[in-house]
């Protein structure tokens, strides 16, 4: 019985160190499978960051021409609203410093003095009633007041359209900024289904941060379309109300001409008594 205890002992413990033997090599095997995926890092088809920066830099050369187009047109939009708002407010301020002088009843030769070489809009008016009248060898008929007329209404027509030179840009940004961002966004969802095709996989880790930054092509288009709307209707109503102040300068200007025929047509019986 003892003999037989002492052959099956060594036996066992042979046939444990082979099992222990046999895992290790498992192990190793494994281990050597698991390292390259792991020394590869994170799958190439993910960006690291997710960050509207990171996105861009992501993204396709096509959506990047559309985002950075979308850029510049936010900060032309800004750029026109600044320059603008701080041209209506010089030239309105001075439309209603004359148009007070105008009212105040003073002859046309008092504001063509006070006007000088000025070049703002109701200074333009004056001067050009001034022109008329010289041109008219200071005969004030009937036909004066219609010249005159004619005169300011273009006068105001040229000072309008000067000073709503760019604000066209604004209305063309705002039409058009959604369509292009939206047109980034189609090129981006198509290349990250091409992506999905060639990676043989439907992970939403994989399919979402392409459609990501496609769609931010779509958010910095209406990024730049909302301000250029917005500001495009704030400027065309200030631009509204300074042509009605050139309207009022224009109408001072046509009762000092009145007054002015009045009086001459007053003093006529006189010269014939």
């Amino acid at each position: 019985m003892r003999h037989s205890n002492d052959k099956r002992g060594p036996s066992g413990r042979s046939g444990g160190g082979e099992i222990l033997s046999r895992a290790a090599a498992l192990l190793a095997c494994l281990a050597i499978t698991i390292e390259p995926a792991f020394a590869q890092g994170p799958n190439p088809l993910l960006p690291r960051n997710l960050s509207p920066w990171g996105m861009f830099l992501n993204a396709d050369i096509v959506v990047k021409v559309v985002m950075v187009g979308l850029a510049l047109a936010s900060l032309a939009t800004w750029t026109i609203w600044l320059a603008k708002t701080i041209e209506l407010r010089l030239e309105s301020r001075t439309a209603r410093r004359r148009l007070r002088m105008l009212e105040s009843g003073g002859l046309l030769a008092e504001a063509v003095r006070a006007c000088g070489s000025k070049t703002d809009a109701v200074a333009q008016l004056i001067l050009s009633t001034e022109r008329e009248a010289e041109l008219s060898d200071g005969i004030i008929d009937d036909g004066f007041k219609e010249r005159v007329g004619l005169r300011l209404e273009r006068v105001e027509a040229a000072m309008t359209r000067q000073i709503s030179r760019g604000i066209g840009i604004l209305a063309t940004i705002g039409a058009t900024a959604p369509f292009v961002g939206l047109s980034g966004t189609v090129w981006g969802i198509m290349n990250s289904f091409i992506g999905i095709s060639e990676s043989h996989t439907t992970n939403l880790a994989v399919v979402a941060p392409g459609i990501a930054e496609a769609l931010l092509a779509t958010a910095l288009g209406l990024v730049a379309a909302i301000p250029a709307v917005v500001i495009y209707n704030h400027l065309a109503r200030v631009i509204s109300g300074y042509r009605a102040l050139l309207g009022d300068a224009s109408a001072q200007l046509l009762l000092m001409i009145s007054r002015r025929q009045r009086g001459r047509a007053s003093a006529l019986p006189h010269a014939a008594e």
